[in-house]
């Protein structure tokens, strides 16, 4: 017993040392890794700082360069101009600075005048390095320009200064000193960058012209793709890129000021720069190993224990699998739902026995349990109308949102039934995205309720068209044959009055001409808004465009119509529907907008009808537009709603965009042909 209690204490105190040692290693690890970050950066900010001396030293050996040319250009001797003496002049300047290769003078024409290469007077060509020339040109200052290509005279590749010469606020000639490139190579080796580090300083267009290794056969070339993007990004920064020997690199850059464009980048191979992280990594990487070897000996010493309570927790969640499992199938039952399990990669489909009567599926006789069907059979049970629609509902599923879809079946007695399926992706196991899971209901009684009141309210609406145009009939052909026999009786008065009668009488017959004139006006405009003739007789764009002018003309506000689409005629029920929505939208601009502006747009096409209404008014919050029933009943505003219910009973749809302060604009899209019957 001593021994076991020992042998127990040992092994405990071997656990603890275990423990105590992988967080040590961890952090050693870590420390080592973080150490050789900083090493790493502290190369990139010694770079930084050689960056700036070679930048500073190169911007200012080349303004030297710069403003001895201005001197010479500035030179008496062209006054005259005086080209021999100023040969001469030339001559000496340049035996006194020996990186000056040769100095020329160049014409506004951009023809060589003299050359310090060729005796005086002989017969030069162009200018090389034009587009720095006309910069010249254009600018009236000095400017620096890139490094050319091997010169036809000198044979060496040599950078331009060039320097107007100004008389009387006029360019008379262009001073061009030509550079051998040997300076800017000694600045970028002597600057002190760091060991191992790449120098290169490239032109405005990213050739090299300078290049601490390899120069004699760089010089002159276009400079890698990495640097003369990174010229092309910006003025300074840092990127990653490759030599022109293929070679990564990590690699820092400066625009030269004054310049014209150059810049100096200094790179070392991402290899070198990274290794010191690189062994720290494998440092921490092995300390890891350790550590996780430490962590599987401490598991395994416990695995035992850990076993026996996961054994116990999955006979417990055994029987609570089973519970859940029984209560899903009650409630299943009780709701009379079916559900389905859709395998996309297999094509096969589980179905339980309460989906397959829905979907009136073959089923064996007295089987109550799931059966597996070929997803071909399954579809089957659907109308051949709605079975491509609910497939492809369902598959999509999967991979966008839930969906919930309406379709039909036929029973035993081939008799239509109407169904709602929802299918969606399993929301446990993400994995499983080949797999739709889908719930089929009976929506039969529902549907046939929700048919049998669009049809009744088809009727009603029908039925008030009708009275609409009855009394409007009764309006023009009664009553208003009444007033205008008023009115022929008051004319046939008025000329039984002589003259030598009383004129107030004469007065009052003309007042009562007047009333009745007014009596039928207000009568046509009453039955014409009831029940509009031009609808009946000429069609929906000749009605809107009646309404559209007698609603400018009475209300003084500036309606724009425009008519797009062939004028082929469509179905009364979605003339009349179009024409009371439009009508009604007027109503609600004259009532609530203030505007001064209305644009009505009907645009006909071969599957759809579009009609918008956009005013100019006060605007208002779409959602604070919908009051609730009772606000409805009680404050009369009715005019949406109705327009609503009119367009959903033959399929169509409103839309509302409005602002305060902006204005409203109204969308219906109505479907015609064989859009409206699907």
């Amino acid at each position: 017993m001593a021994l076991s209690t020992s042998s127990m204490a040992g092994r405990s105190l071997i656990l603890l040392v275990m423990a105590a040692a992988i967080p040590v290693l961890l952090f050693g690890g870590w420390v080592a890794f973080l150490n050789a970050r900083q090493d790493r950066n502290a190369a990139r900010l010694a770079a930084f700082e050689a960056l700036d001396r070679v930048a500073s030293r190169v911007t200012a050996e080349l303004a030297t360069q710069v403003e001895l040319a201005e001197a010479l250009a500035a030179s008496a001797s062209l006054d005259q101009p005086d080209l021999e003496m100023f040969y001469r002049e030339a001559k000496r300047l340049k035996d006194a600075h020996p990186l000056w290769e040769t100095i020329e003078l160049v014409d506004t024409e951009g023809r060589q005048v003299l050359n310090l290469l060729r005796p005086m007077g002989t017969q030069l060509g162009a200018t090389a390095d034009r587009e720095n020339f006309n910069k010249v040109v254009q600018t009236q200052k000095a400017a620096i320009g890139g490094i050319g290509p091997l010169g036809p005279i000198s044979g060496k590749r040599l950078v331009a200064l060039r320097a107007p010469v100004k008389r009387d606020e006029r360019i008379t000639f262009v001073l061009t000193i030509a550079l051998v490139p040997d300076a800017v190579s000694q600045i970028l080796r002597s600057a002190g960058a760091p060991k191992g580090w790449v120098g290169l300083v490239a032109d405005a267009k990213g050739n090299i012209v300078a290049r601490t290794i390899k120069e004699e056969f760089e010089l002159g070339r276009p400079a890698s793709e990495s640097v003369r993007g990174a010229i092309q990004r910006g003025s300074e920064g840092a990127y990653v890129g490759r030599t022109l020997e293929g070679v990564e690199v990590d690699a820092v850059y400066r625009s030269l000021p004054g310049t014209g464009g150059w810049s100096v980048h200094l790179g070392l191979p991402t290899e070198s720069l990274n290794a010191p992280v690189r062994r720290s990594q494998y440092l921490l990487a092995g300390g890891g190993a350790v550590s996780i070897a430490l962590a599987v000996a401490l598991a395994w010493l416990t695995s035992i224990d850990l076993a026996q309570r996961r054994r116990a927790q999955e006979a417990q969640a055994a029987i609570a699998l089973g519970l859940s499992e029984e209560r899903r199938k009650f409630a299943i039952e009780a709701a009379e739902l079916g559900v389905f399990n859709w395998n996309l990669k297999s094509g096969e489909v589980l179905v339980s026995h309460r989906a397959q009567d829905l979907l009136n599926l073959p089923a064996r006789l007295g089987e109550s349990w799931d059966r597996v069907y070929p997803h071909e059979l399954f579809l089957a049970g659907i109308h051949p109308s709605d079975r491509d629609l609910v497939a492809k509902a369902l598959k999509g599923s999967v991979h966008e949102t839930p969906t919930v879809i309406e379709f039909r079946t036929r029973d035993v007695d081939h008799n239509v039934r109407w169904r709602r399926v929802t299918g969606r992706p399993s929301q446990v196991n993400p994995d499983m995205h080949d797999i739709v899971f889908g719930v089929v209901m009976d929506i039969d009684a529902a549907k046939q309720a929700e048919i049998e009141r669009i049809k009744l309210l088809r009727r009603l609406s029908v039925a008030e068209e009708n009275e609409r145009r009855r009394i409007a009939r009764e309006l023009h052909d009664q009553i208003g044959q009444s007033v205008t026999g008023l009115l022929l009786g008051l004319k046939n008065l008025e000329h039984s009055i002589g003259p030598g009668v009383d004129r107030g009488r004469a007065d009052r017959v003309l007042w009562l001409q007047t009333l009745a004139n007014g009596i039928g006006r207000d009568l046509h405009r009453v039955a014409t808004d009831l029940r509009p003739t031009a609808l009946d007789d000429l069609g929906l764009h000749d009605a809107v465009k009646a309404l559209c002018s007698e609603w400018s003309r009475r209300f003084h506000i500036k309606v724009d119509l425009q008519i797009l689409g062939p004028p082929n005629p469509v179905p009364l029920d979605i003339e009349i529907a179009v024409y009371r929505a439009i009508q009604e939208a007027l109503t609600n601009i004259l009532k609530h907008a203030k505007a001064q502006n209305v644009s009505v747009v009907i645009d006909q096409r071969l599957h759809e009808l579009r009609a918008v209404v956009e005013d100019d008014g006060v605007g208002f919050s779409p959602e604070g537009a919908a009051p609730s029933e009772n606000e409805r009943k009680a404050s009369g505003r009715l005019g949406l709603s109705g327009m609503r219910e009119r367009l959903n009973l033959i399929g169509g749809m409103i839309a509302i965009e409005s602002e305060p302060g902006v204005g409203t604009t109204l969308f219906i899209s109505i479907p015609l042909g064989s859009g409206r019957e699907a």
